[in-house]
């Protein structure tokens, strides 16, 4: 390694030690949830229509109780988890014989059924084919999205587990070359496109890779530009990998595969708005929608790399380049700060009273107002180098 890489990387390295000086790797490995097997989700799914077929039997009405995926009265943090479904969780019953709720208590049995037939045979579905398996009942892909995500919930199953897959937004870049479960090996070296992230993150094997760090990029529009500017060839080796907002499932698991196989400093590279922030804690934290994954989808150490809210002072960012908070900004902001898991993050909670103050906001683009390629070729080497992170 050359002395300019050797100095490029010498903070990075430093926060590699301090993080691995920190994991505890015996919770880590307990934190991966072990695989259920096929017979077991089988049981669990026959075990639901029993209930529905002892209580026809008996002439009550069958119903079918979910835990409530929207409460965050529902959730607790766990520094070491994030966000994760508590163990006494309040309920939403489906009735079988109330008008409001009877559609969804046929498209639950619909979907399990589905998802029966898929595990019993072992194949996989995507939920846009479990939408078209029947439209008319679903009516909308969102109503098969959900409910697949109550089902795995319910049954306590992961998603993937349930043979269910979705297709990816994610897009991946930089030194990684793994195995897909069919055995295609995806090379993701190229510096002028990117790889779609798998739809089954779990078959990923034989993971190959040297980098330093990996670079989570907000939005697409800021990932292409990387990418256009080479930038996983000057900062070699990394990986950079955008969710294209805020991210998907498979996006999550694929940073949360990557941290479980090369325990290397993970950065979020996000505009400086509630939006971008918020965004930040999902990777790391997680969400209340999706708490009872929270095992596999987070990864609490992942470090606010830009952009700051002091950041914008420090640089002198054009005014014209600076946007005012909205009252939803600022509703949002005074949302965060309330958030259980920013009490252990007093630098963030700083940023955030910093933007509370200022009463602005600005995209990452906003860096091009300074100079056209102030983002790769000065603002990114420079954060990485001095440790520029929070």
């Amino acid at each position: 390694m050359s002395t300019f890489e050797a100095q490029l990387f010498s903070e990075i390295d430093k926060l590699r030690v301090q993080l691995m000086n920190n994991v505890d790797f015996k919770a880590e490995s307990q934190r991966s949830v072990g695989e259920i097997s096929p017979d077991e989700i089988l049981t669990r799914i026959e075990g639901v229509i029993l209930g529905i077929v002892t209580s026809l039997s008996r002439d009550e009405v069958p119903i079918l109780v979910l835990p409530n995926r929207s409460s965050r009265a529902n959730v607790s943090f766990d520094s070491a988890v994030g966000l994760q479904m508590s163990s006494e969780r309040s309920v939403t019953s489906v009735r079988s014989d109330c008008p409001s709720s009877v559609t969804k208590f046929a498209q639950i049995l619909k979907i399990l059924s589905v998802i029966y037939r898929l595990v019993q045979s072992n194949s996989y579905a995507t939920k846009r084919d479990i939408y078209y398996n029947n439209t008319q009942l679903f009516g909308s892909q969102r109503t098969v999205d959900s409910i697949i995500d109550d089902m795995s919930c319910m049954l306590k199953v992961p998603r993937r587990s349930l043979h269910v897959l979705a297709t990816s937004k994610g897009l991946i870049s930089g030194d990684l070359c793994y195995l897909e479960e069919d055995g295609t090996r995806i090379d993701c070296h190229s510096n002028s496109a990117a790889v779609s992230v798998s739809p089954n993150i779990a078959g990923i094997r034989n993971i190959v890779s040297s980098a330093k760090f990996i670079m989570i990029v907000e939005k697409d529009a800021t990932f292409q530009r990387l990418l256009d500017d080479d930038f996983c060839t000057k900062l070699s080796p990394c990986i950079i990998i955008t969710g294209k907002g805020v991210p998907d499932v498979n996006s999550r698991l694929m940073v949360r595969k990557l941290w479980d196989t090369l325990h290397i400093p993970i950065f979020a590279l996000v505009d400086a708005d509630p939006h971008g922030i918020e965004i930040m804690c999902i990777y790391k934290y997680g969400s209340v929608a999706m708490s009872f994954e929270a095992h596999s989808l987070t990864v609490p150490s992942v470090m606010w790399l830009g952009l700051l809210p002091s950041d914008l002072q420090r640089l002198r960012v054009p005014e014209d380049s600076l946007i005012p908070l909205t009252k939803r900004d600022e509703s949002k902001l005074n949302s965060l700060l309330k958030r259980p898991y920013l009490t252990s993050q007093p630098d963030w909670c700083k940023e955030m009273e910093l933007m509370q103050q200022s009463k602005v906001k600005a995209e990452i683009q906003s860096l091009s107002s300074i100079a056209p390629d102030f983002l790769t070729n000065i603002y990114l080497p420079n954060k990485l180098r001095y440790g520029g992170w929070v």
